[in-house]
C-alpha cells in the first residue's frame, strides 16, 4: 500500500519563454498554482505521511520566499533579467532553465521540494504546476 498527501499553494509571478514563438516571448505574468504530491516510508506516530500544517508551512513558505510576486528567468535571458533590473524594487529568480511550466515543475521536484522537506521524513513524489485554469505541467519522480 502506498500513501500520497498533497498540498495545493498559489502564487503570482513573472516570466518570459525566450525564443519562443509565440506571445510568451513577452514578458507577462500568471497566476499560478502548485500541487504537491508527498509520500513517506512509513506514518509517523499520529497516522500521516506528514502533517498538513507541515506541508503548507513549508511548501507556501518557500514559494513565497522564492518565487510569489518574483520575475522567473532563465539565467541565460540577459535581456529580461538587465530589463528588470532597471526597476526598483524588483524580484528576480534566476533558473538554469527556459522557466516553461514543465521547467517549473522540474524544478520544484529536483531541487526545492528536498529543501522544503528536509528533516520531515517525507519526500515529493510528484509536482504539478498549473499557469492557467486550462493548462498545466507535471513531473513524476522515475521508478
Amino acid at each position: 500500500m502506498s500513501l500520497t498527501v498533497m498540498r495545493r499553494v498559489t502564487f503570482c509571478a513573472g516570466h518570459r519563454l525566450l525564443n519562443h514563438d509565440g506571445k510568451c516571448v513577452n514578458l507577462h505574468g500568471h497566476n499560478y498554482v502548485a500541487e504537491f504530491y508527498v509520500v513517506a516510508d512509513q506514518q509517523d506516530e499520529v497516522g500521516r505521511v506528514i502533517d498538513f500544517k507541515l506541508l503548507k508551512i513549508r511548501c507556501k513558505g518557500w514559494l513565497d520566499e522564492h518565487w510569489d510576486h518574483a520575475f522567473l528567468l532563465w539565467d541565460k535571458d540577459t535581456e529580461a533579467l538587465n530589463a528588470i533590473r532597471q526597476t526598483n524594487p524588483h524580484r528576480i529568480f534566476e533558473l538554469p532553465y527556459n522557466p516553461t511550466a514543465e521547467n517549473l515543475a522540474k524544478y520544484l521536484l529536483e531541487i526545492a521540494c528536498p529543501q522544503m522537506l528536509e528533516g520531515t521524513g517525507a519526500r515529493a513524489q510528484r509536482v504539478v504546476i498549473w499557469e492557467s485554469e486550462e493548462s498545466c505541467a507535471e513531473v513524476t519522480v522515475a521508478d
